[in-house]
């Protein structure tokens, strides 16, 4: 498989990058809780992890009684994610931006896709791939960029769909992330153009814990949105 600007990406800074992600404000206080609350119940379900990193998500999932497959485009954070779930959890290595020959139709009940889609230009042929392998009545809950919050970083026009580069600092270590922002209207009528009935739209706010360990996040992320959250919903 030929690889991607975000493989290569994250395969630079895959250790420091998911040492950050465990403990952070960001991650593990504000959008993997609120990613748990827009699965609700996984407790026996089969779900695909689109996008796994490191496996805190597939992880957290594997706790509550999911059977968990996970896929990630970066091979080092796909190492991470095999070391920390062994055997409970099959990663593939794959592209979203690419068919998922490895999977057949209708084979899980839910998908997650935690912070993956805002580095895809186009979100349509992921989004109907992900609704093959999906069973009729699935869901699949998704995190990405807060439009508002990549148009306030950007000089762009908020009706454009557009790249940015920023250099991230985790643990350490430095790297250029570059990902693609686009206006709300556009996430939603992609949505549409893959069959998704939109189910629950959601800005959420921080754990309590938040405030107490990253005062100065909590207060950014009570008084600014930063991520976008949604739940879609495959007709049955």
């Amino acid at each position: 498989m030929e690889r991607s600007a975000p493989a290569a990406t994250y395969d630079q800074f895959a250790a420091a990058y998911a040492a950050d992600n465990e403990t952070n404000a960001f991650n593990a206080l504000y959008e993997r809780p609120a990613m748990l609350a827009l699965l609700g119940e996984v407790g026996g379900k089969r779900v695909l992890d689109a996008g796994c990193g490191a496996g805190a998500l597939a992880e957290a999932m594997l706790e509550r009684g999911a059977a968990v497959t996970g896929v990630e485009v970066s091979q080092g954070m796909a190492e991470l994610a095999r070391r920390r779930l062994g055997e409970r959890v099959a990663v593939h290595v794959a592209d979203l931006a690419r068919p998922l020959a490895m999977f057949a139709d209708d084979s899980f009940d839910l998908i997650a896709a935690s912070l993956v889609l805002h580095y895809l230009e186009r979100w349509e042929p992921t989004l109907g791939e992900l609704a093959r392998v999906l069973v009729p009545g699935g869901a699949l809950a998704l995190s990405t960029h807060h439009p508002t919050m990549d148009w306030r970083l950007s000089a762009g026009s908020y009706f454009e769909t557009y790249q940015i580069t920023e250099t991230w600092r985790k643990a350490g270590r430095r790297a250029r992330v570059t990902f693609w922002r686009r206006p709300l209207t556009a996430m939603i009528a992609a949505f549409r153009a893959a069959g998704f009935g939109i189910e629950d739209i959601v800005e959420p706010m921080p754990v309590p814990e938040c405030a107490e360990r990253f005062p100065d996040d909590y207060a950014r992320l009570t008084t600014s949105p930063r991520f976008l959250f949604v739940r879609l919903r495959k007709p049955g």
